[in-house]
């Protein structure tokens, strides 16, 4: 139904929106989606149309919506103390508590954290923190950053040169010098079918080796990947991947930089998904999961490797020059409380696994023979479905046919919002931790039917 109202107009006017086509949406040739409340799994829409989010935002409503507990952790912080800074050794009574609650979580060898507000401006801080390491360190050659194609570290000018994926280079003039890439590891799309995962994660090593050779060891400062790979196509590393990477990573000084963005906080059945994979960094990413995007909040984790290098720095050099005004706000920080105990509270990364496991089979079973799913794959509450032209040969669509868009589209009129990802026709979903599996059942035979109505 086509409105015309105040509302629509003054959106279509005045609100630039991230990731969209703009003159399709100033046009009004696209529809917008008005969302005006939530509860649980499900959002509603400003004329009361109910839609299970599947995709729990942008993978960072992990409590699930509606979470009195939270809100009301925020409105006391708010009236308590909304503000005050973290420069110079201030701190707040939520930003210390938060800060002891992740170290609890994180892997052993990690010694403090610093707070952003974003995913992009923590990997903006962890790539100032590499530089400045190997400046300290008197290896002022070693500031390169490796990345991977097809993954995901944020939009800014370095995190968007991080991220490999095309759509966020187009016309940006990125990626700036500093940042280069290699293989993904994305096993589906292997160029020699007949390859093992094991001989897959072995290439994968092999070329990022190269890389390293080629570049110079001494260019190289880091290394940065997501455990899952996430916007470019919710997809698990290969067999022993981690191991084979960290091994060569060690070989030649290059720190690791785990972005667990999407994964920290119970995404992957573990509270993070360095833990779940064997991965030891140096630096881990948060965000989402920390608040449940409840309010926004960020962090970069610092191992205790690096903490003694910036210490050692500070000691010659002076106080660190790096800080954001709203580092380690209070009320981001209220609500990373209140999220971490609820999802203890709740067991709901137990959850993740029970549920998602169960999410993923009841797909597998019902999608894994359709003539054009080539994968159905995914860890945790992650699950995604890959479409091809042809499974037997592994033929992909042409990307002007925009399936995956297409089934996305079909599957929100049945009320089910999934994502379709953006370099490939991919089914992404990223439900809240809570889902059940009365829910993920709706989702599946939601589904079921956009497949089958878009490709037969």
């Amino acid at each position: 139904m086509l409105r015309n109202d105040q509302l629509d107009q003054w959106d279509r006017e005045n609100f630039f929106h991230p990731s969209t086509h703009l003159a399709n949406h100033a046009r009004g040739d696209s529809p917008n989606r008005i969302i005006k409340g939530a509860q649980g799994v499900f959002i509603e829409d400003r004329d009361g149309r109910k839609l299970l989010d599947a995709f729990a935002g942008l993978y960072c409503v992990n409590v699930g919506y509606g979470r009195t507990e939270i809100a009301e952790a925020i409105a006391k912080q708010a009236h308590e103390l909304a503000y005050y800074h973290a420069y110079v050794g201030h701190g707040t009574e939520t930003s210390i508590t938060l800060a002891k609650m992740i170290l609890d979580r994180a892997p052993a060898n990690m010694s403090k954290v610093y707070f952003g507000l974003g995913g992009s401006d923590a990997n903006e801080t962890n790539i100032k923190l590499v530089w400045y390491y190997n400046n300290i360190r008197g290896l002022p050659q070693k500031k390169k950053i490796i990345s991977r194609w097809r993954g995901y570290h944020g939009s800014g000018l370095i995190t968007g040169s991080l991220t490999g994926l095309e759509l966020f280079h187009k016309k940006f003039d990125l990626p700036l010098a500093q940042v280069i890439h290699t293989e993904a590891p994305y096993y589906f799309r292997r160029n020699e079918m007949d390859m093992c995962e094991a001989d897959f994660t072995a290439h994968c090593a092999t070329k990022l080796e190269a890389l390293i050779l080629r570049e110079g060891p001494d260019t190289i400062g880091a290394f940065i990947g997501e455990p899952v790979l996430g916007t470019g196509g919710i997809v698990p590393p290969p067999e022993g991947y981690w191991t084979a990477i960290q091994a060569v990573l060690r070989k030649y000084d290059i720190l690791l930089i785990a972005d667990e963005v999407v994964t920290g906080f119970g995404r992957t059945g573990s509270m993070m998904g360095s833990t779940a994979y064997g991965i030891e960094p140096d630096i881990i990413t948060i965000a989402k999961g920390l608040t449940s995007a409840y309010a926004p909040l960020s962090g970069s984790i610092v191992s205790d490797k690096v903490w003694k290098v910036l210490e050692e720095g500070n000691d010659e050099f002076g106080p660190i020059g790096h800080g954001w005004t709203y580092s380690a706000h209070p009320i981001g920080a209220a609500a990373g409380v209140a999220n971490l105990k609820l999802i203890d509270k709740l067991d709901l990364i137990a959850n993740t696994t029970r549920t998602g496991d169960y999410f993923r089979a009841q797909l597998i079973e019902k999608l894994g023979d359709h003539k054009n799913v080539g994968e159905i794959r995914g860890i945790g509450m992650l699950a995604a479905i890959e479409f091809v032209q042809d499974k037997s040969n592994r033929t992909f669509f042409d990307p002007s046919a925009t399936v995956g868009a297409k089934v996305s589209a079909s599957l929100a009129t049945k009320g089910v919002i999934g994502r379709a990802m953006p370099q490939g026709d991919i089914l992404g979903f990223a439900p809240p931790f809570c889902l059940s599996p009365e829910e993920a059942d709706i989702v599946v035979d939601a589904t079921v039917c956009a497949v089958h109505e878009v490709l037969g």
